[in-house]
């Protein structure tokens, strides 16, 4: 099913690029901007997840660099019967996270700094597993392929600004099909993202819920997640706005409500569905997460932020006979 859902994805793309290429430069137009599309549905199935990663200047981790976060995504992999995917760290302040990959063997997952700095262990295990859920969903590859082709299509827009002026093109509207092909791509490119469902955001919540045993820590994670992502910018995010979606929590500025227009649903609302959901969810295994400092209380402990904060950690480790650096990239 996620397959058919990817093609008609693809198929509402191409027509779309064929609509604004007949609005741009007629049917001559039209012919060019479907050889664009299909090129570009080739491109973005096999590079769109590169993309996406490189926009957000995200760097692949390794178990030396990330230990703590890397036996994390391994266990909860585990637990949802996925194969480990690769980890990506973002330094970026805001606290924030996505998955990607066009499917379970080529997934990965990305997470800010500023999510581990300012989450518990048990809320960025939370989050890592709501991601791994959009993997076992298959949701990642519409995601990507998404914001790769809706950035896109913002593009194709400013064409239609340069040819124009062009007398002699045969867009058979004339300057009113060129405005309307300025005006209808970055509206179109906002509803592509709509059109990735927000219920996907609520079956993943509750699927990452199962995956970490217990909803109310992507509760509090979402709560912290959506406060910070309302005080701290995120510079790529802004200037790559057709991946938004892509992340647990908008991470644009002045898009928390919960309207037509917006690529996620209520954080409030969300918590509400995931604190129901505790009320009928059997508790966690007894071990919780072996290694991570997981237990299975209903609510995250208050140790220091993040799995990588300084006293959580002397607490398990033999002091450094050097300086160590901080966060997961020491």
């Amino acid at each position: 099913m996620s397959y058919f859902r990817t093609a008609l994805l693809l198929a509402a793309m191409t027509a779309l690029f064929m609509g604004i290429g007949f609005l741009i430069g007629g049917q001559s137009g039209m012919v060019i901007a479907f050889l664009i599309a299909a090129a570009m549905n080739v491109f973005s199935y096999w590079n769109s997840d590169k993309m996406v990663l490189r926009m957000h200047h995200a760097i692949e981790a390794h178990e030396h660099q990330a230990p703590e976060l890397f036996h994390m995504v391994r266990q909860l992999a585990a637990n949802a019967g996925l194969p480990m995917p690769k980890v990506y760290l973002i330094d970026n302040p805001q606290p924030n996270a996505f998955a990607t990959g066009r499917n379970p063997q080529n997934a990965a997952v990305a997470a800010t700094t500023g999510l581990l700095d300012t989450l518990s262990a048990e809320e960025v295990a939370a989050v890592m597993a709501h991601e791994l859920a959009h993997v076992k969903n298959h949701d990642t590859l519409i995601m990507t392929i998404t914001a790769t082709l809706a950035g896109a299509i913002s593009m194709l827009a400013n064409f239609a600004f340069f040819f124009g002026g062009n007398r002699d093109n045969n867009n058979p509207l004339g300057f009113i099909g060129v405005l309307l092909a300025m005006i209808v791509a970055p509206l179109a490119a906002m509803l592509v993202q709509m059109a990735i469902s927000r219920t996907r955001e609520y079956a993943a919540d509750r699927m990452g819920a199962e995956i970490c045993g217990n909803p109310m820590w992507l509760a509090s994670a979402l709560a912290k997640i959506a406060g910070g992502a309302a005080r701290i910018p995120n510079e790529d995010a802004e200037r790559n706005p057709a991946t938004a979606h892509m992340f647990i929590i908008n991470p644009l500025s002045g898009q928390r409500m919960d309207n037509l227009f917006s690529t996620h649903p209520n954080t409030e609302n969300r918590i509400a569905a995931l604190r129901d959901l505790a009320g009928h969810m059997a508790p966690a295994g007894a071990g919780g997460f072996a290694g991570t400092g997981l237990h299975e209380d209903r609510a995250p402990r208050t140790d220091p932020p993040g799995p990588w904060g300084r006293r959580e950690r002397s607490d398990r480790h033999p002091p450094s006979r050097g300086p160590s650096k901080r966060g997961p990239w020491g």
